[in-house]
């Protein structure tokens, strides 16, 4: 994983080690409401600063278990404490990173397993997270094109309304800028040889695939 800073996130089943209680507790408590408002849904799913977390111990019955918590800070060596979520950069699940690169989310999945994205900074409950910056300089490195309407949104602390899932949200649509079109087909003759390769360069280096058809 990348050896960045990024600051201390749980979803439900960091949570649920921390108390060493089941998934589907913590899913309860956000339910009941014991678990505030997450401070982050990126692609859907929730995410809590530990701060906010740790404000739930000691209601009731619950517990942090000590030992589960120093645990968790040393899996994340590079880890910070923030104390709301205004200080929280710019974090992308596979949804806003397909929205950032033009892509959609299953292009972003099949980058990931083939090692073709950068890896991700987190990997929370079993969902990957990035950095805006992390894609950025990684989408710069292999000359993949960016939808810059998207990163000034991030950028500006805003996104599409979304909703953890199992709940509603009462958020307004958004209109999303529009995404990049595919590259046009081209046409080269034994003259254009180094424009051909120039050309198909470019395209592998945003992800797609070619389709070369000889013609008489």
């Amino acid at each position: 994983m990348a050896q960045v800073r990024v600051p201390y996130l749980l979803g439900h089943a960091e949570i649920a080690s921390l108390f060493r209680v089941e998934r589907q507790t913590s899913q309860k408590w956000r339910t009941e409401g014991t678990l505030p408002e997450p401070d982050l849904v990126a692609s859907g799913n929730p995410y809590w600063l530990l701060t906010t977390v740790l404000h739930i111990s000691g209601v009731g019955d619950r517990r942090i278990d000590e030992g589960q918590l120093g645990a968790y800070k040393a899996s994340s060596p590079h880890g910070y404490a923030l104390q709301d979520d205004e200080q929280l950069p710019a974090i992308l699940g596979i949804q806003e990173v397909g929205r950032v690169l033009g892509r959609d989310a299953q292009a972003v999945s099949r980058w990931r397993n083939r090692r073709r994205i950068a890896e991700a900074d987190l990997v929370l409950s079993g969902s990957p997270l990035w950095l805006l910056e992390t894609i950025l300089a990684d989408a710069q490195r292999r000359q993949r094109p960016v939808v810059t309407a998207e990163i000034a949104m991030l950028r500006a602390g805003q996104r599409a309304p979304q909703k953890p899932r199992g709940r509603r949200s009462s958020n307004p649509p958004v209109v999303r800028p529009p995404q990049e079109v595919l590259p046009a087909a081209r046409t080269f003759t034994s003259a254009d040889q180094a424009a051909a390769v120039e050309f198909l360069a470019s395209v592998l280096a945003q992800g797609y695939s070619v389709v070369i058809k000889p013609q008489p």
